[in-house]
Order: C-alpha cells, then structure tokens, then sequence
C-alpha cells in the first residue's frame, strides 16, 4: 500500500510541473498573439490602398493586358501552404493541411499536375513524407515574421505564374477569426480577375506615366506578394492563437487530473492509516 501511495504522490508532483510548464507557454502564446495580431491589423490598409489603385487602374483602362490577369487553360497549378515550424498548436497544422490534400485529390490525378510552395517546417514534413513535388520551402520563421523572411518564396510563385509554369495559383492558410477559431481557407491568388468598369459622377480621373500597363507591371507583383505575406500574418495569428487555447485547455486537463489523483492518494492514505489501526488494535486484543 505505502508503494502505491508513494507513486500515486510521484505522479501528482509530475502533473504538476506539466502544468507549470503548459500555463507558462500559454501566458507566453497570450502575449505574443497580441502582437501577431497588432502586425497583421497594421498590414491591412497597405495591402487595402494597393487593391484600390490596381483595381481602379485596371477598372478605367479596359483591354489592358498583364501576364498575372491572363487566364490560360489549366494544366498545372501551384499550392502556397503556410503551416507553422513547431507543434503544440491543437489542430492548427492537421486541419490546413488535410483541406489542401482534400482539394489536391479532388482536382488532380497526377503529381505532375501541381507544385507546392511551402512555409513552415510541419508542412513541409508532412509534404515531403508523401513524396510531393515541394517547389521552394521556407522554414525557421520568428514569431514576428517580417515580409523579407518569405520574399524569395513569394517571388518565386508569382514568377512562376508570369513566366506560365503554373497557371494557377492558390494559397492555403488559417484565416484568424479570434483566438479559439481559426478557419482554414483556400482562396485563387492568381491569375487575378479583371474588374469591371464604372463610372460614376465625380470620380476622379488620373494619368499614368509612362502608361497604365507600366504601372500596373510594377504593382501587380507587389500586391501579389503583399497578399501573400499578408497571409502568412493572419497564419502566425492563427498559430499563436491555437497554440494559446491548446495550452489552456492542457492547463485545465491537468488540474483536472491532479484533483482526481489527489482523492485517490487521500483514500489510499486514508485506507492505509484504517489498516494500521486494525493492526495495532488486532495486536492489543492478542495480549490480553
């Protein structure tokens, strides 16, 4: 009995510093999410104010031709997977990369028929475990990933798109909602669609020099990019933000399981001082 109740007490002592460590990284996960969140909140009027003037550019000069805004028969297309380096994050990494296998094996019988562009160390693992056809790979970000840390990647894909070794570009991503959810989402980021034109009473006309399809060769690129970083920002708050809940709800389990261990350990405590008095009494009433 003493044997057991000493492990019992050696596995509440072991919970406990779990749960030490569990609350810890959660706190941690608290703080940095704030962050993550402050970034990609400050990435969006950029990336808002770009859309604007591609869209109007493209809006007011009809016929105007650009590769990325050219839509070609689909014979390959490229996947930008964005997955985090680490694990500890709940379903974050599982449920990206199941919906990308999902449309993968819904809309192509042959590896030959697409690449992946991958950020994240879980997904290119993963990737690379069944042998599929991994383009360019970017792991070992910071948890405030800055867009240099992807330009090579981000350059890569949208090249590939104008220089028609993809004709379609996807990018995989958790979309942050709050902290406890995150959807996971796939959404075309090339070719992009040409918008329609309006025209209204008092909108502003401009002249662009040299030409519109000059600048618009400049921008479209960068807006591309500024898309995809963007992403990869609502990802690392998606990451932290399931990283948080997971460690809480790891935090809860444990104290959970502390308690229980704790009313086992006072019953066989209890059971063993019964035994002992039996004992003693059993062993007085002998002697008389």
């Amino acid at each position: 009995m003493a044997k057991g109740i000493r492990e019992i007490k050696r596995q509440i002592k072991s919970i406990q510093n779990t749960r030490q460590i569990t609350k810890a990284m959660e706190m941690v996960a608290a703080a940095k999410l704030r962050r993550a969140q402050e970034k990609a909140q400050a990435s969006r009027p950029y990336a808002d104010k770009l859309r604007e003037v591609v869209n109007g550019i493209a809006a007011g000069s009809q016929g105007i031709k650009h590769p990325m805004m050219v839509h070609r028969p689909v014979k390959k297309t490229a996947y930008i997977v964005i997955t985090s380096d680490a694990g500890l994050a709940g379903g974050y990494n599982a449920n990206i990369l199941r919906a990308t296998m999902d449309t993968i094996k819904a809309n192509h019988a042959s590896k030959a028929d697409y690449g992946l562009f991958v950020i994240g160390r879980k997904g290119r693992d993963y990737f690379r475990r069944r042998e599929l056809p991994i383009v360019a790979e970017v792991t070992e970000l910071p948890d405030a990933p800055a867009f240099a840390d992807i330009k090579s990647l981000a350059y890569a894909a949208v090249r590939s798109f104008e220089d028609e070794q993809y004709d379609e570009v996807y990018i995989a991503y958790n979309k942050f909602i709050n902290a406890i959810t995150q959807e996971p989402t796939i959404t075309k980021l090339l070719p992009f669609e040409q918008p329609e034109a309006k025209v209204s009473e008092g909108t502003a006309s401009y002249e662009y020099e040299p030409s519109p399809e000059e600048v618009l060769k400049v921008l479209l690129p960068k807006y591309a990019e500024t898309i995809i970083y963007g992403a990869m920002l609502e990802g690392k708050a998606s990451e932290l933000g399931s990283k948080m809940t997971a460690m809480g709800n790891a935090t809860k389990n444990a104290s959970k399981l502390i308690g229980e261990l704790t009313l086992t350990y006072n019953r066989a405590r209890q059971a063993a001082i019964t035994q002992e008095i039996t004992e003693i009494v059993a062993g007085a009433n002998a002697q008389n």
